[in-house]
Protein backbone atom coordinates (compact mmCIF):
# COMPACT_ATOMS: atom_id res chain seq x y z
CA UNK A 1 0.00 0.00 0.00
CA UNK A 2 1.51 3.88 -0.90
CA UNK A 3 2.85 5.61 2.30
CA UNK A 4 1.05 8.91 2.74
CA UNK A 5 3.22 11.80 1.63
CA UNK A 6 5.09 13.78 4.68
CA UNK A 7 3.15 16.73 3.24
CA UNK A 8 -0.21 15.51 3.98
CA UNK A 9 0.56 14.43 7.19
CA UNK A 10 2.03 18.11 7.68
CA UNK A 11 -1.59 19.71 6.73
CA UNK A 12 -3.40 16.72 8.59
CA UNK A 13 -1.82 17.40 11.72
CA UNK A 14 -1.96 21.44 10.71
CA UNK A 15 -6.21 20.73 10.30
CA UNK A 16 -6.93 19.00 13.28
CA UNK A 17 -8.08 20.45 16.87
CA UNK A 18 -6.55 17.79 19.18
CA UNK A 19 -8.49 19.45 22.00
CA UNK A 20 -11.95 18.99 19.80
CA UNK A 21 -10.91 15.15 19.53
CA UNK A 22 -9.71 14.52 23.07
CA UNK A 23 -12.53 16.52 24.52
CA UNK A 24 -15.02 13.33 22.66
CA UNK A 25 -13.31 11.03 25.39
CA UNK A 26 -12.97 13.64 28.21
CA UNK A 27 -13.91 16.77 29.83
CA UNK A 28 -10.59 19.31 29.51
CA UNK A 29 -10.13 22.57 30.84
CA UNK A 30 -7.71 25.05 29.84
CA UNK A 31 -5.28 25.82 33.02
CA UNK A 32 -2.34 27.77 30.80
CA UNK A 33 -1.58 27.18 27.94
CA UNK A 34 -2.24 23.43 27.75
CA UNK A 35 -5.72 21.46 28.47
CA UNK A 36 -5.98 19.02 31.52
CA UNK A 37 -8.66 16.95 32.41
CA UNK A 38 -9.43 13.09 33.57
CA UNK A 39 -6.62 10.16 31.56
CA UNK A 40 -9.13 8.40 28.99
CA UNK A 41 -6.76 5.49 29.29
CA UNK A 42 -7.17 4.60 32.79
CA UNK A 43 -9.25 5.47 35.92
CA UNK A 44 -8.54 7.74 38.17
CA UNK A 45 -9.80 10.78 40.10
CA UNK A 46 -7.37 13.36 39.44
CA UNK A 47 -6.54 14.68 36.46
CA UNK A 48 -3.02 14.13 35.27
CA UNK A 49 -3.76 14.13 31.49
CA UNK A 50 -3.02 16.98 30.04
CA UNK A 51 -2.87 18.31 25.98
CA UNK A 52 -0.53 20.51 24.27
CA UNK A 53 -2.94 22.21 21.79
CA UNK A 54 0.31 24.46 19.94
CA UNK A 55 2.04 21.05 19.37
CA UNK A 56 -0.97 18.60 19.52
CA UNK A 57 0.86 16.36 21.83
CA UNK A 58 -0.91 14.60 24.02
CA UNK A 59 0.09 12.61 27.97
CA UNK A 60 -0.73 11.15 30.94
CA UNK A 61 1.67 11.57 33.85
CA UNK A 62 0.09 9.23 35.96
CA UNK A 63 -0.08 6.30 33.32
CA UNK A 64 2.33 7.30 30.88
CA UNK A 65 0.46 7.11 27.77
CA UNK A 66 1.12 10.02 25.17
CA UNK A 67 1.97 10.86 21.77
CA UNK A 68 0.88 13.32 18.89
CA UNK A 69 -3.24 13.13 17.88
CA UNK A 70 -2.78 10.83 15.08
CA UNK A 71 -1.35 8.14 17.87
CA UNK A 72 -4.60 9.15 20.02
CA UNK A 73 -6.82 8.76 17.40
CA UNK A 74 -5.06 5.01 16.72
CA UNK A 75 -5.53 4.21 20.45
CA UNK A 76 -8.95 5.07 21.09
CA UNK A 77 -10.47 3.53 17.79
CA UNK A 78 -8.33 1.02 16.91
CA UNK A 79 -7.04 1.99 13.88
CA UNK A 80 -3.96 2.12 12.24
CA UNK A 81 -1.58 4.43 11.39
CA UNK A 82 -2.94 5.24 7.99
CA UNK A 83 -6.70 4.40 8.80
CA UNK A 84 -6.04 7.30 11.68
CA UNK A 85 -4.63 9.73 9.49
CA UNK A 86 -7.51 9.04 6.25
CA UNK A 87 -10.23 9.38 9.55
CA UNK A 88 -8.89 12.72 10.76
CA UNK A 89 -8.53 13.60 6.89
CA UNK A 90 -12.01 13.23 6.25
CA UNK A 91 -12.67 14.76 9.08
CA UNK A 92 -11.00 18.06 8.39
CA UNK A 93 -11.60 18.14 4.95
CA UNK A 94 -7.63 17.42 4.31
CA UNK A 95 -7.16 15.80 0.71
CA UNK A 96 -4.51 13.10 1.00
CA UNK A 97 -1.28 12.32 -1.54
CA UNK A 98 0.54 9.14 -1.72
CA UNK A 99 3.44 8.57 -2.76
CA UNK A 100 3.93 6.19 -5.89
CA UNK A 101 2.47 2.96 -5.08
CA UNK A 102 1.73 -0.47 -7.09
CA UNK A 103 -0.89 -0.09 -9.61
CA UNK A 104 -2.93 -3.15 -8.31
CA UNK A 105 -2.81 -1.71 -4.73
CA UNK A 106 -3.77 1.38 -6.35
CA UNK A 107 -7.19 -0.04 -7.91
CA UNK A 108 -7.78 -1.58 -5.06
CA UNK A 109 -7.80 1.43 -3.26
CA UNK A 110 -9.90 3.41 -5.64
CA UNK A 111 -12.87 0.69 -5.86
CA UNK A 112 -13.27 0.50 -2.54
CA UNK A 113 -13.64 4.12 -2.35
CA UNK A 114 -15.80 4.56 -5.07
CA UNK A 115 -18.05 1.20 -3.08
CA UNK A 116 -18.29 3.10 0.01
CA UNK A 117 -19.34 6.25 -2.15
CA UNK A 118 -21.98 3.72 -3.44
CA UNK A 119 -23.28 2.95 -0.19
CA UNK A 120 -23.25 6.40 1.19
CA UNK A 121 -25.76 6.88 -1.81
CA UNK A 122 -27.83 4.71 -1.34
CA UNK A 123 -28.07 5.31 2.55
CA UNK A 124 -29.13 8.98 1.94
CA UNK A 125 -31.59 7.45 -0.84
CA UNK A 126 -33.38 5.55 1.56
CA UNK A 127 -33.24 8.42 3.85
CA UNK A 128 -34.79 10.94 1.38
CA UNK A 129 -37.28 8.44 0.13
CA UNK A 130 -38.95 7.90 4.07
CA UNK A 131 -39.60 11.58 4.60
CA UNK A 132 -40.60 12.62 1.28
CA UNK A 133 -42.33 10.22 -0.07
CA UNK A 134 -46.19 9.03 -0.21
CA UNK A 135 -45.50 5.01 0.13
CA UNK A 136 -43.32 5.56 3.24
CA UNK A 137 -46.34 7.21 5.06
CA UNK A 138 -46.96 3.39 6.93
CA UNK A 139 -43.51 3.30 7.85
CA UNK A 140 -43.57 6.70 9.45
CA UNK A 141 -46.54 5.89 11.06
CA UNK A 142 -44.92 2.79 12.43
CA UNK A 143 -42.23 4.74 13.59
CA UNK A 144 -44.18 7.35 15.68
CA UNK A 145 -45.85 4.28 17.22
CA UNK A 146 -43.17 3.23 18.63
CA UNK A 147 -41.69 6.71 20.01
CA UNK A 148 -39.33 7.36 17.54
CA UNK A 149 -38.89 10.88 17.17
CA UNK A 150 -37.77 12.41 13.80
CA UNK A 151 -34.52 14.05 15.22
CA UNK A 152 -33.24 10.59 16.42
CA UNK A 153 -34.49 8.94 12.96
CA UNK A 154 -32.37 11.48 10.67
CA UNK A 155 -29.33 11.28 12.98
CA UNK A 156 -29.29 7.63 12.45
CA UNK A 157 -30.07 8.06 9.00
CA UNK A 158 -32.99 6.10 9.20
CA UNK A 159 -34.67 5.09 5.20
CA UNK A 160 -37.04 3.55 4.06
CA UNK A 161 -36.59 1.06 0.37
CA UNK A 162 -39.13 1.57 -2.23
CA UNK A 163 -41.56 -1.47 -3.63
CA UNK A 164 -40.50 -1.53 -6.62
CA UNK A 165 -38.47 -3.75 -7.68
CA UNK A 166 -35.78 -1.96 -9.20
CA UNK A 167 -35.73 1.65 -8.39
CA UNK A 168 -32.34 1.65 -6.69
CA UNK A 169 -30.55 -0.59 -9.59
CA UNK A 170 -31.86 2.22 -11.95
CA UNK A 171 -30.61 5.34 -9.65
CA UNK A 172 -27.44 3.61 -9.01
CA UNK A 173 -26.47 2.63 -12.78
CA UNK A 174 -27.97 6.28 -13.56
CA UNK A 175 -25.31 7.60 -11.10
CA UNK A 176 -22.43 5.66 -12.79
CA UNK A 177 -22.38 2.42 -10.96
CA UNK A 178 -22.52 -0.85 -13.00
CA UNK A 179 -24.71 -3.79 -11.69
CA UNK A 180 -21.54 -5.64 -10.61
CA UNK A 181 -20.85 -3.15 -8.35
CA UNK A 182 -24.80 -2.92 -7.10
CA UNK A 183 -24.24 -6.57 -6.18
CA UNK A 184 -20.80 -6.15 -4.56
CA UNK A 185 -21.97 -4.22 -2.02
CA UNK A 186 -25.05 -6.36 -1.08
CA UNK A 187 -27.86 -3.60 -2.82
CA UNK A 188 -28.62 -5.65 -5.58
CA UNK A 189 -29.24 -9.34 -6.27
CA UNK A 190 -29.76 -11.87 -9.11
CA UNK A 191 -33.37 -13.46 -10.15
CA UNK A 192 -33.73 -17.25 -10.74
CA UNK A 193 -34.31 -15.86 -14.70
CA UNK A 194 -30.72 -14.04 -14.43
CA UNK A 195 -32.18 -10.70 -13.97
CA UNK A 196 -31.48 -8.26 -11.42
CA UNK A 197 -33.25 -6.68 -8.60
CA UNK A 198 -33.10 -5.06 -5.24
CA UNK A 199 -32.88 -6.18 -2.16
CA UNK A 200 -33.77 -4.62 -0.34
CA UNK A 201 -38.10 -3.59 -0.99
CA UNK A 202 -40.66 -1.84 0.82
CA UNK A 203 -38.61 -2.20 4.13
CA UNK A 204 -37.21 0.34 6.64
CA UNK A 205 -33.89 0.60 6.37
CA UNK A 206 -31.28 1.49 9.06
CA UNK A 207 -27.64 1.95 7.49
CA UNK A 208 -25.33 0.14 9.56
CA UNK A 209 -21.78 2.07 10.08
CA UNK A 210 -18.28 1.19 11.36
CA UNK A 211 -16.84 3.52 13.79
CA UNK A 212 -15.56 6.12 11.43
CA UNK A 213 -19.07 6.64 10.53
CA UNK A 214 -18.44 4.76 7.30
CA UNK A 215 -21.69 2.68 5.77
CA UNK A 216 -20.75 -1.00 5.68
CA UNK A 217 -24.17 -2.10 4.92
CA UNK A 218 -27.99 -2.28 6.04
CA UNK A 219 -30.89 -3.82 7.74
CA UNK A 220 -33.95 -3.88 6.45
CA UNK A 221 -37.75 -4.83 8.45
CA UNK A 222 -40.16 -5.77 6.65
CA UNK A 223 -43.55 -3.63 6.65
CA UNK A 224 -45.73 -6.87 5.32
CA UNK A 225 -46.51 -10.21 7.18
CA UNK A 226 -46.10 -11.75 3.88
CA UNK A 227 -42.61 -10.25 2.98
CA UNK A 228 -40.79 -13.69 4.27
CA UNK A 229 -38.39 -12.73 7.09
CA UNK A 230 -39.05 -9.74 9.42
CA UNK A 231 -35.50 -8.22 9.27
CA UNK A 232 -33.10 -8.90 6.35
CA UNK A 233 -29.78 -7.25 6.28
CA UNK A 234 -26.92 -7.17 3.74
CA UNK A 235 -25.02 -10.52 2.71
CA UNK A 236 -21.64 -11.37 3.83
CA UNK A 237 -19.56 -8.91 1.64
CA UNK A 238 -15.93 -7.48 1.67
CA UNK A 239 -17.36 -4.54 3.54
CA UNK A 240 -20.22 -6.27 6.25
CA UNK A 241 -19.45 -9.12 8.69
CA UNK A 242 -22.49 -8.82 11.14
CA UNK A 243 -20.99 -10.68 13.06
CA UNK A 244 -17.82 -8.48 13.87
CA UNK A 245 -20.29 -5.24 13.92
CA UNK A 246 -21.98 -3.01 16.60
CA UNK A 247 -24.93 -1.19 15.26
CA UNK A 248 -24.89 2.73 16.38
CA UNK A 249 -21.39 2.59 18.06
CA UNK A 250 -20.47 5.46 15.61
CA UNK A 251 -22.46 7.47 17.69
CA UNK A 252 -22.60 5.80 20.67
CA UNK A 253 -18.28 6.35 21.12
CA UNK A 254 -17.91 9.32 22.57
CA UNK A 255 -20.74 8.28 25.08
CA UNK A 256 -19.33 5.06 25.47
CA UNK A 257 -16.05 6.97 26.72
CA UNK A 258 -17.58 9.34 28.78
CA UNK A 259 -19.76 7.31 30.41
CA UNK A 260 -16.78 4.29 31.06
CA UNK A 261 -19.20 1.79 30.12
CA UNK A 262 -21.56 0.18 26.93
CA UNK A 263 -24.76 -0.76 26.95
CA UNK A 264 -25.41 -3.56 24.38
CA UNK A 265 -29.16 -4.20 23.35
CA UNK A 266 -30.72 -6.70 20.53
CA UNK A 267 -32.36 -4.35 18.53
CA UNK A 268 -32.04 -1.22 15.89
CA UNK A 269 -34.94 0.69 17.27
CA UNK A 270 -33.73 -0.34 20.97
CA UNK A 271 -30.72 1.33 20.26
CA UNK A 272 -32.65 4.18 18.30
CA UNK A 273 -35.42 4.66 21.66
CA UNK A 274 -32.44 4.62 24.31
CA UNK A 275 -30.51 7.36 22.42
CA UNK A 276 -33.34 9.60 22.26
CA UNK A 277 -33.87 8.78 26.03
CA UNK A 278 -30.15 10.04 26.25
CA UNK A 279 -28.38 7.06 27.13
CA UNK A 280 -26.11 7.04 24.18
CA UNK A 281 -23.69 4.84 25.01
CA UNK A 282 -26.05 2.32 24.03
CA UNK A 283 -25.16 -0.13 21.16
CA UNK A 284 -26.82 -3.14 19.11
CA UNK A 285 -25.88 -6.86 18.08
CA UNK A 286 -28.71 -6.59 15.23
CA UNK A 287 -31.04 -9.24 16.53
CA UNK A 288 -28.15 -12.01 17.21
CA UNK A 289 -26.28 -13.17 20.38
CA UNK A 290 -23.53 -11.47 20.98
CA UNK A 291 -20.52 -12.82 19.32
CA UNK A 292 -16.82 -12.92 20.51
CA UNK A 293 -15.86 -10.63 17.67
CA UNK A 294 -18.34 -8.09 19.02
CA UNK A 295 -16.95 -8.13 22.64
CA UNK A 296 -13.39 -7.64 20.69
CA UNK A 297 -14.19 -4.57 19.54
CA UNK A 298 -16.15 -2.99 22.88
CA UNK A 299 -12.91 -4.14 24.42
CA UNK A 300 -11.05 -1.79 22.67
CA UNK A 301 -13.24 1.34 23.48
CA UNK A 302 -14.16 0.37 27.57
CA UNK A 303 -13.63 -1.72 29.77
CA UNK A 304 -17.37 -2.37 31.26
CA UNK A 305 -19.81 -3.53 29.71
CA UNK A 306 -23.54 -4.34 30.21
CA UNK A 307 -25.91 -6.68 28.26
CA UNK A 308 -29.44 -6.08 28.00
CA UNK A 309 -30.38 -9.25 26.21
CA UNK A 310 -32.28 -12.14 26.04
CA UNK A 311 -31.39 -15.03 28.28
CA UNK A 312 -32.88 -17.19 26.35
CA UNK A 313 -30.84 -20.68 25.91
CA UNK A 314 -28.93 -19.24 22.75
CA UNK A 315 -28.26 -16.40 24.69
CA UNK A 316 -27.04 -17.99 27.69
CA UNK A 317 -24.44 -19.99 25.59
CA UNK A 318 -23.58 -16.54 23.53
CA UNK A 319 -23.08 -15.35 26.82
CA UNK A 320 -20.78 -17.87 27.91
CA UNK A 321 -18.52 -17.37 24.92
CA UNK A 322 -18.62 -13.33 25.28
CA UNK A 323 -17.52 -13.97 29.32
CA UNK A 324 -14.49 -15.81 27.47
CA UNK A 325 -13.23 -13.88 25.19
CA UNK A 326 -13.74 -10.62 28.29
CA UNK A 327 -11.84 -12.69 30.90
CA UNK A 328 -8.90 -12.93 28.51
CA UNK A 329 -9.01 -8.95 27.36
CA UNK A 330 -9.79 -8.05 31.43
CA UNK A 331 -13.10 -7.15 30.55
CA UNK A 332 -15.95 -6.41 32.90
CA UNK A 333 -19.30 -8.02 31.58
CA UNK A 334 -22.92 -7.41 33.56
CA UNK A 335 -26.28 -8.35 33.00
CA UNK A 336 -29.20 -5.97 32.84
CA UNK A 337 -32.27 -8.68 33.32
CA UNK A 338 -34.89 -7.52 31.56
CA UNK A 339 -38.77 -8.31 32.33
CA UNK A 340 -40.30 -11.37 30.35
CA UNK A 341 -41.89 -9.98 27.44
CA UNK A 342 -40.33 -6.24 27.21
CA UNK A 343 -37.95 -4.81 24.82
CA UNK A 344 -35.91 -1.73 25.75
CA UNK A 345 -37.69 0.02 23.08
CA UNK A 346 -41.25 -0.39 24.15
CA UNK A 347 -40.06 0.28 27.93
CA UNK A 348 -38.90 3.59 26.60
CA UNK A 349 -42.40 4.31 24.62
CA UNK A 350 -44.04 3.87 28.19
CA UNK A 351 -44.53 6.22 31.27
CA UNK A 352 -41.39 6.28 33.31
CA UNK A 353 -39.68 3.82 31.16
CA UNK A 354 -36.48 5.58 30.89
CA UNK A 355 -36.10 6.21 34.71
CA UNK A 356 -36.90 2.13 35.14
CA UNK A 357 -34.08 1.06 32.38
CA UNK A 358 -31.56 3.25 34.38
CA UNK A 359 -32.44 1.13 37.74
CA UNK A 360 -32.10 -1.71 35.75
CA UNK A 361 -29.46 -0.67 34.78
CA UNK A 362 -27.59 0.53 38.10
CA UNK A 363 -28.80 -3.20 39.20
CA UNK A 364 -27.20 -5.33 36.54
CA UNK A 365 -24.77 -7.88 37.75
CA UNK A 366 -21.70 -9.94 36.99
CA UNK A 367 -22.40 -11.76 34.05
CA UNK A 368 -20.79 -15.11 35.93
CA UNK A 369 -22.92 -14.58 38.50
CA UNK A 370 -26.27 -13.96 36.90
CA UNK A 371 -25.41 -16.74 34.56
CA UNK A 372 -24.80 -19.07 38.02
CA UNK A 373 -28.31 -17.88 39.67
CA UNK A 374 -30.46 -18.80 36.25
CA UNK A 375 -29.13 -22.11 36.38
CA UNK A 376 -29.83 -22.74 40.06
CA UNK A 377 -32.94 -20.72 39.78
CA UNK A 378 -34.26 -23.27 37.60
CA UNK A 379 -32.79 -26.77 39.39
CA UNK A 380 -35.10 -29.03 41.09
CA UNK A 381 -32.62 -29.57 44.03
CA UNK A 382 -34.58 -32.58 45.19
CA UNK A 383 -33.62 -34.46 42.56
CA UNK A 384 -29.73 -35.85 42.15
CA UNK A 385 -29.90 -36.18 38.13
CA UNK A 386 -30.93 -32.53 38.43
CA UNK A 387 -27.89 -31.45 40.88
CA UNK A 388 -26.03 -33.50 38.48
CA UNK A 389 -27.10 -31.19 35.51
CA UNK A 390 -26.65 -28.03 37.03
CA UNK A 391 -22.86 -28.51 38.48
CA UNK A 392 -22.23 -29.26 34.89
CA UNK A 393 -23.42 -26.12 33.40
CA UNK A 394 -21.81 -24.20 36.22
CA UNK A 395 -18.56 -25.50 35.82
CA UNK A 396 -17.14 -24.13 32.31
CA UNK A 397 -18.99 -20.56 33.51
CA UNK A 398 -16.91 -20.82 36.52
CA UNK A 399 -13.90 -22.07 34.91
CA UNK A 400 -14.10 -18.94 32.95
CA UNK A 401 -13.55 -16.99 35.75
CA UNK A 402 -10.09 -17.60 36.68
CA UNK A 403 -9.00 -18.05 39.39
CA UNK A 404 -10.39 -14.76 41.60
CA UNK A 405 -12.22 -14.35 45.09
CA UNK A 406 -15.51 -13.83 43.19
CA UNK A 407 -15.44 -17.35 42.07
CA UNK A 408 -14.66 -18.79 45.31
CA UNK A 409 -17.75 -17.21 46.32
CA UNK A 410 -20.11 -18.87 43.64
CA UNK A 411 -18.47 -21.78 44.50
CA UNK A 412 -19.51 -21.66 47.89
CA UNK A 413 -22.94 -20.73 47.06
CA UNK A 414 -23.25 -23.46 44.26
CA UNK A 415 -22.33 -26.22 46.88
CA UNK A 416 -24.55 -24.77 49.77
CA UNK A 417 -27.76 -24.33 46.96
CA UNK A 418 -27.21 -28.10 45.32
CA UNK A 419 -26.44 -29.69 49.43
CA UNK A 420 -22.20 -30.49 48.01
CA UNK A 421 -19.36 -30.40 49.57
CA UNK A 422 -17.27 -27.45 47.90
CA UNK A 423 -14.38 -29.27 47.05
CA UNK A 424 -16.51 -31.50 44.85
CA UNK A 425 -17.68 -28.25 43.07
CA UNK A 426 -14.10 -27.32 42.79
CA UNK A 427 -12.69 -30.86 41.44
CA UNK A 428 -15.30 -30.19 38.17
CA UNK A 429 -14.68 -26.55 38.16
CA UNK A 430 -10.55 -27.38 37.78
CA UNK A 431 -11.80 -30.18 35.39
CA UNK A 432 -13.59 -27.75 32.96
CA UNK A 433 -10.18 -25.16 32.90
CA UNK A 434 -8.66 -25.17 29.71
CA UNK A 435 -5.19 -27.15 29.89
CA UNK A 436 -2.83 -24.20 29.88
CA UNK A 437 -4.61 -23.27 33.06
CA UNK A 438 -6.42 -20.07 34.47
CA UNK A 439 -8.57 -17.84 31.76
CA UNK A 440 -9.27 -18.99 28.72
CA UNK A 441 -7.64 -17.34 25.69
CA UNK A 442 -9.91 -16.39 23.36
CA UNK A 443 -7.58 -17.63 20.30
CA UNK A 444 -6.70 -15.20 17.25
CA UNK A 445 -9.83 -15.64 15.41
CA UNK A 446 -11.81 -14.16 18.10
CA UNK A 447 -9.80 -11.47 18.92
CA UNK A 448 -11.31 -9.16 16.36
CA UNK A 449 -8.60 -6.67 14.46
CA UNK A 450 -5.36 -5.23 15.62
CA UNK A 451 -5.46 -2.47 17.66
CA UNK A 452 -2.72 -0.30 18.90
CA UNK A 453 -2.48 -0.79 23.22
CA UNK A 454 -1.44 2.40 24.54
CA UNK A 455 2.04 2.38 25.93
CA UNK A 456 1.32 2.20 30.38
CA UNK A 457 3.99 2.55 32.62
CA UNK A 458 4.23 -0.21 35.14
CA UNK A 459 6.29 1.50 37.88
CA UNK A 460 7.22 4.11 39.17
CA UNK A 461 10.39 6.35 37.73
CA UNK A 462 13.97 6.32 39.03
CA UNK A 463 15.57 9.40 40.18
CA UNK A 464 18.06 8.85 37.38
CA UNK A 465 14.85 9.04 34.84
CA UNK A 466 13.30 11.90 36.82
CA UNK A 467 16.63 13.90 36.38
CA UNK A 468 17.16 13.11 32.98
CA UNK A 469 13.84 14.00 31.26
CA UNK A 470 14.06 17.33 33.29
CA UNK A 471 17.37 18.39 31.33
CA UNK A 472 15.80 16.60 28.51
CA UNK A 473 12.69 18.96 28.78
CA UNK A 474 14.72 21.93 29.37
CA UNK A 475 17.33 20.83 26.04
CA UNK A 476 13.97 21.46 24.04
CA UNK A 477 12.65 24.47 26.18
CA UNK A 478 16.77 25.96 25.10
CA UNK A 479 17.73 24.55 22.43
CA UNK A 480 21.20 25.81 21.75
CA UNK A 481 22.19 24.83 25.07
CA UNK A 482 20.34 21.97 24.96
CA UNK A 483 22.23 21.05 22.08
CA UNK A 484 25.67 21.41 24.50
CA UNK A 485 24.61 19.48 26.49
CA UNK A 486 23.09 16.69 24.13
CA UNK A 487 26.62 16.30 22.84
CA UNK A 488 27.86 15.87 26.66
CA UNK A 489 25.24 13.07 27.82
CA UNK A 490 26.68 9.60 26.82
CA UNK A 491 25.58 6.47 27.04
CA UNK A 492 26.34 5.73 30.65
CA UNK A 493 24.54 8.85 31.75
CA UNK A 494 21.58 7.40 30.60
CA UNK A 495 18.43 4.93 31.05
CA UNK A 496 17.88 2.91 27.88
CA UNK A 497 14.54 5.50 27.34
CA UNK A 498 16.74 8.04 27.97
CA UNK A 499 18.79 7.25 25.43
CA UNK A 500 16.58 7.27 23.06
CA UNK A 501 14.96 9.92 23.56
CA UNK A 502 17.96 11.94 23.31
CA UNK A 503 19.16 10.63 20.19
CA UNK A 504 15.85 11.65 18.49
CA UNK A 505 16.45 15.13 20.29
CA UNK A 506 20.15 15.59 18.58
CA UNK A 507 18.23 13.94 15.21
CA UNK A 508 15.25 16.65 15.68
CA UNK A 509 16.73 19.68 17.63
CA UNK A 510 14.27 22.32 16.16
CA UNK A 511 10.93 20.56 16.23
CA UNK A 512 11.22 16.80 18.07
CA UNK A 513 7.63 16.95 18.27
CA UNK A 514 7.30 16.36 14.05
CA UNK A 515 7.04 13.26 12.09
CA UNK A 516 7.14 11.44 15.87
CA UNK A 517 7.91 7.27 14.93
CA UNK A 518 4.43 5.69 15.30
CA UNK A 519 5.51 2.45 14.82
CA UNK A 520 7.30 2.99 18.27
CA UNK A 521 4.68 3.95 20.92
CA UNK A 522 7.29 4.09 24.10
CA UNK A 523 9.43 6.31 22.48
CA UNK A 524 6.49 8.71 20.65
CA UNK A 525 5.33 9.06 24.70
CA UNK A 526 8.05 9.72 25.85
CA UNK A 527 9.02 13.14 23.41
CA UNK A 528 5.49 14.04 23.85
CA UNK A 529 6.00 14.02 27.53
CA UNK A 530 9.14 16.05 27.33
CA UNK A 531 7.31 18.67 24.99
CA UNK A 532 4.96 19.02 27.57
CA UNK A 533 7.31 19.59 30.11
CA UNK A 534 9.43 22.20 28.45
CA UNK A 535 6.62 24.43 28.02
CA UNK A 536 5.61 23.69 31.64
CA UNK A 537 9.11 23.47 33.49
CA UNK A 538 11.37 26.79 34.24
CA UNK A 539 13.98 26.40 32.15
CA UNK A 540 17.40 27.93 32.63
CA UNK A 541 21.41 26.93 32.45
CA UNK A 542 21.45 26.73 36.14
CA UNK A 543 19.12 24.30 36.27
CA UNK A 544 20.44 22.05 32.91
CA UNK A 545 24.02 22.06 34.96
CA UNK A 546 23.15 21.02 38.24
CA UNK A 547 21.00 17.93 36.59
CA UNK A 548 23.79 16.94 34.30
CA UNK A 549 25.69 16.95 37.40
CA UNK A 550 23.42 15.06 39.20
CA UNK A 551 23.58 12.43 36.25
CA UNK A 552 27.36 12.59 35.94
CA UNK A 553 27.62 11.63 39.63
CA UNK A 554 25.12 8.69 39.06
CA UNK A 555 27.73 7.84 36.09
CA UNK A 556 30.54 8.18 38.97
CA UNK A 557 28.57 5.54 41.02
CA UNK A 558 28.60 3.03 38.31
CA UNK A 559 31.60 3.13 37.24
CA UNK A 560 33.18 2.80 40.61
CA UNK A 561 30.94 0.07 41.70
CA UNK A 562 31.97 -1.70 38.61
CA UNK A 563 35.88 -1.20 39.18
CA UNK A 564 35.54 -3.10 42.83
CA UNK A 565 33.69 -6.01 41.11
CA UNK A 566 36.74 -6.04 38.75
CA UNK A 567 39.12 -5.88 41.78
CA UNK A 568 40.78 -2.43 39.98
CA UNK A 569 41.12 -0.82 42.92
CA UNK A 570 43.74 1.55 41.35
CA UNK A 571 40.84 2.46 39.12
CA UNK A 572 37.96 3.05 42.10
CA UNK A 573 40.31 5.29 43.79
CA UNK A 574 40.83 7.33 41.01
CA UNK A 575 36.82 7.82 40.32
CA UNK A 576 35.91 7.62 44.07
CA UNK A 577 38.52 11.19 43.92
CA UNK A 578 36.94 12.62 41.17
CA UNK A 579 33.34 11.80 42.13
CA UNK A 580 34.88 13.49 45.55
CA UNK A 581 35.29 16.69 43.63
CA UNK A 582 31.67 16.35 42.27
CA UNK A 583 30.15 16.41 44.99
CA UNK A 584 31.47 19.49 46.10
CA UNK A 585 30.48 20.94 42.94
CA UNK A 586 26.94 20.37 43.64
CA UNK A 587 26.85 21.69 46.90
CA UNK A 588 28.25 24.89 46.04
CA UNK A 589 25.95 25.17 42.60
CA UNK A 590 22.77 26.87 42.68
CA UNK A 591 19.68 25.05 42.80
CA UNK A 592 16.98 25.95 40.70
CA UNK A 593 13.71 25.04 41.05
CA UNK A 594 13.94 23.34 37.74
CA UNK A 595 16.27 20.34 39.30
CA UNK A 596 15.24 17.06 40.23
Amino acid sequence: MALISNESLERVKGAVDIVEVISAHTDLRRQGARYVGLCPFHEERTPSFSVEPTEKLYHCFGCGVGGDVIKFVEEKEGLGFAEAVEMLADRYGVELEREQEDPRAEAKRQRRRRLEQLLERAAAFYSNYLWESGEAGKARDYLAQRGLQEEVLRAFGVGFAPSAWDKLLVRGQQAGFSVEELRAVGLAQRGRSGGEYDRFRERIMFPIRDRRGRVLGFGGRAMRSDQGAKYVNTAETDFFHKSQILYGVDGAKAAIAKAGRAVVVEGYTDVLALHQAGIEEAVGVMGTAITPDQVGALSGMVEEVVLALDADSAGQEAMLRAQRVAAGRRMRLRVAAMPAGEDPAEMMAADGGAERFREILERAEELTGFQVRLVLDRTDTASPTERDRALAEVAPILAGMGETVSRDELIRKVAEKLDLEPAMVMGRVVAATPATGGRQDPGPESRGPAQAQPVRRTAELTSRERRERALLAMCIALPNEGKEYLSRLTEAHLSPTGLRAASWLREHPQDPASNLPHEDGELAGLIAELVIMSREEPASHEAMELNFLLLDQRRLEDEIAAAGERGDYERRAALSRERAALVQRIAHAERPASSI
